[in-house]
């Protein structure tokens, strides 16, 4: 080994508790670098696979109902490929033992082989049997939630019929990886429920025969959907049509893509701001080493050493931590992948995750982290180079120390000459002391983005579940059906109060801009639904015009008093002009809002309704559930208090993954900056603390001064880092915005508290570890050193 590489081993093993502090934070941006594209990867993989592999529809297009023929004509329209045909039905589920209500969807099997499209992936017993009219297959995901297995028995209804089945299979359809309720945002697996069926006897149940009610098709290659979707929509129109969507707005699908959306954003940001801290540290590091060892450069090249060893030897020693902590990052990162795989499993029911960790993934880390370290010492290791042998065996000249700008106001009269000294010492170096400062202030602002959902979970909650949603029980109706049925439901032991509602599926236009969402018909005086305006005030309902969310108002750019084109999208599929009377604030969906009765006359219906909001007496909710099983009208129920029992349990399991992560990572980030700040603070200043001692200050006193440095650098960098995180948080609000969510800016006072708790903590640790060593000081050998 050459003399220069054994003393890079003896540099590093001096330098151990900083290399290791600087390589950990180096980790922390490799390991969220990796963990973030290679989940990305992986689910993008997995479900181009999957879609493939299952033959996922590219078009949809629910109907009332149309003879079989039918689809002659649709595959003779231009650009389509395949076409698939089915019957598909809203059912309610009964499951022994299991006594609230279960809606639930059944869509048909081929009486031979497997379908065309949107193929199931059996994930245990068989599929059904031709001619068996008995048989049933379940998601993957509610039998899980029930225990259900191959051989059980459940029972259906369907338009009114309850049938007894036998479930043969359990499956996974590229068509509900997201299993979601229509209307929901988060799934119940045991509440809603995906089965399917042969095909004759629910086309039978269903009053089907011969016909079918819903059409699932394929494009040829390098045709648009929308080209398919309006000759589609005007075929269909006379069987009541509902509207064709493309693959990109089907429900799971959209879930879907949506959060692979937010992985990329947050594969942009989060792993950059870890990195950046880290190349700093080296920065502070390597330049502080420069001019520690300017003798010894200077030996270096008078002894043959050329600047391009000299500046070889300190990259070394960069490409050691930075590999280092690349490696530790690139083994964190794929293991966090698999938890995050684990969790993303939970949620979207894919067949099958392919685990990867793409070879670009881990070049681009490797990369990434190198490049940090390279920008970093830059101008560091360019000083050492440029160091000439003569100039380098002097010592550095002694550091200018000035009165500071508080000591000129007169203030500095009330400070101890310590303090003072402390004040001079940050000042000596201020833009060494403003990045040092920026690196905890990134800290506090991590520890803000993990703990700002839960913050902005409870804020929905209380305002979706506590202030609009206020009903025990909604219930919905099979078909609209007249408002007699409501007083039917006030009529069951046990429902205290009862409020219709009237629920239709519209296309809403404004020039060139349109959205497909549903108006929601409430009775004006309702006080089980309630809607806000965009100042959390309550809002009265018109009696006439559309009140719509604010975000779904913005998508069309109109503004109160302004009118929009409207589309029914059932029965006679009428055409209207209606004006909006005012914007509400929803955070879930995008939806307009109607009085019931305006709401009907714009159908041009009588007094009909979709169904009715409860509330129950306590105690009698398992009697109710009872009674409502036994409504062949009823399509569904959603119990309130287990929608947001569920909300809680999918975001907690999400966002306990990501504070616990975002506490670690910050802490890590704390400790790395206030310890090498220490550390390089005890370095350059041991001669004067040894001095001092010397002069009769005390072991508390030098303690105070050189600490004191990092508890006012601490203390002045938590204010701009909760600052700082008030901007991160708005920027994943604002990144994860979407039609089918938002999430508002909300931070409670707690979180604050918890970011600067955190990082005070893990600088009071760093705190004592470099106390320790100043303990430790030897002063002879100190005091002899040379200046």
């Amino acid at each position: 080994m050459r003399a220069i590489d054994r003393k890079l081993a003896r540099d590093l093993w001096h330098l151990r508790g900083q290399a290791l502090a600087i390589a950990l934070v180096m980790a922390c941006g490799v390991a969220t670098y990796v963990m973030f594209l290679a989940t990305l990867d992986s689910l993008q993989v997995t479900r181009a696979e999957v879609y493939r592999t299952l033959r996922f529809a590219e078009v949809f297009a629910p109907l009332t109902r149309a003879p079989e023929r039918i689809a002659a004509r649709i595959a003779e329209i231009p650009a389509v490929d395949r076409v698939d045909t089915r019957v598909v039905a809203p059912v309610t589920i009964d499951v022994s033992g299991f006594a609230e209500p279960i809606t639930g969807l059944i869509t048909s099997l081929p009486a031979q082989g497997e379908p065309l499209l949107n193929r199931l992936f059996l994930k245990s017993g068989r599929s059904v049997e031709p001619g068996r009219d008995d048989e049933v297959v379940a998601s993957e995901a509610f039998a899980e939630a029930h225990g259900l297995e191959p051989g059980d028995a459940l029972a259906v209804t369907i338009k009114g019929r309850r049938k007894r089945l036998t479930l043969v299979g359990t499956a996974v359809s590229p068509e509900h990886i997201a299993q979601l309720r229509p209307g929901g945002v988060f799934p119940d697996f045991k509440r809603y429920g995906v089965l399917w069926m042969a095909r004759e006897p629910l086309a039978a149940a269903f009053e089907m025969e011969g016909a079918f009610n819903h059409v699932v098709l394929t494009l040829a290659r390098g045709a648009s959907a929308q080209a398919v979707i309006d000759p589609l929509d005007d075929l269909l129109r006379p069987y009541g049509g509902g509207g064709a969507v493309a693959r990109a707005d089907q429900l799971s699908n959209r879930f879907l893509s949506d959060e692979l959306r937010q992985l990329e954003n947050s594969s942009r940001l989060f792993p950059y701001i870890f990195l950046g801290v880290a190349a700093f540290l080296l920065n502070v590091v390597v330049t502080r080493l420069v001019g520690t060892q300017r003798e010894q450069i200077a030996a270096l090249k008078a002894f043959g050493y050329g600047n391009g060893a000299v500046g070889l030897h300190f990259l070394k020693l960069v490409l050691v931590i930075t590999m280092t902590g690349a490696l530790i990052g690139i083994g964190a990162g794929a293991w966090l992948t698999r938890v995050m795989g684990e969790i993303y499993m939970g949620f979207f029911r894919l067949p099958w995750l392919e685990y990867r960790l793409p070879a670009g993934v881990i070049g681009g880390a490797l990369a990434a982290s190198l490049a940090a370290g390279a920008l970093g010492t830059l101008v560091a290791v360019r000083a050492a180079v440029r160091l000439r042998p003569a100039e380098a065996m002097r010592p550095e000249p002694p550091a200018v120390y000035r009165r500071t700008l508080i000591e000129r106001g007169g203030i500095g009269r009330v400070f101890t000459a310590p303090t003072r000294m402390i004040l001079r010492h940050l000042g000596h170096r201020p833009g060494k002391t403003a990045l040092a400062g920026l690196g905890i202030a990134m800290a506090v602002a991590i520890l803000m983005t993990g703990r700002f959902q839960e913050d902005t979970v409870t804020f929905m909650m209380d305002l979706h579940f506590g202030l609009s949603q206020r009903e025990d029980l909604a219930v919905s109706f099979v078909e609209p059906t007249s408002r007699r049925a409501v007083h039917e439901l006030t009529a069951l032991p046990g429902v205290e109060h009862s409020e219709s509602f009237r629920s239709v599926g519209v296309r809403l236009r404004n020039g060139h801009r349109s959205q497909r969402t549903a108006i929601l018909g409430v009775e004006p005086d309702s006080t089980l639904k309630r809607l806000f305006d965009t100042e959390l005030r309550q809002l009265e309902l018109p009696r006439s015009g559309l009140v719509l969310s604010d975000y779904l108002a913005g998508l069309l750019a109109v503004r109160p008093g302004e009118q929009l084109t409207v589309e029914v999208l059932e029965g006679e599929r009428l055409v209207r002009e209606v004006g909006v009377a005012a914007v509400v604030r929803q955070y879930l969906g995008v939806s307009g809002y109607m009085d019931l009765d305006a709401l009907n006359r714009l159908l041009g219906e009588g007094a009909a309704i979709s169904g009715a909001y409860l509330t129950v007496e306590p105690g009698t909710a398992q009697s109710v559930y009872a009674a409502l099983k036994d409504r062949p009208r009823i399509a569904g129920t959603t119990v309130r208090v287990q929608e947001i029992h569920n909300f809680r349990r999918i975001m907690d399991e999400t966002m306990l993954f990501w504070t616990a992560l975002a506490t670690v990572f910050a802490a890590l980030i704390a400790v790395g900056v206030v310890y090498n700040s220490a550390r390089i603070a005890l370095t350059e200043r041991s001669r004067d603390l040894a001095t001092l001692r010397v002069l009769g200050f005390t072991r508390g006193e030098i303690s105070y001064i050189l600490l004191g440095e990092l508890a006012f650098l601490t203390l002045a960098a938590i204010p701009p880092g909760l600052f700082i995180g008030r901007l991160l948080c708005g920027y994943i609000a604002a990144m994860v915005e979407s039609d089918l969510y938002r999430i508002p800016l909300i931070l409670e006072p707690d979180t604050y508290a918890f970011a600067a708790a955190v990082v005070l903590a893990a600088s009071a640790l760093s705190a004592l570890v470099v106390r320790r060593r100043l303990d430790r000081l030897d002063l002879v050998a100190v005091l002899k050193t040379r200046e």
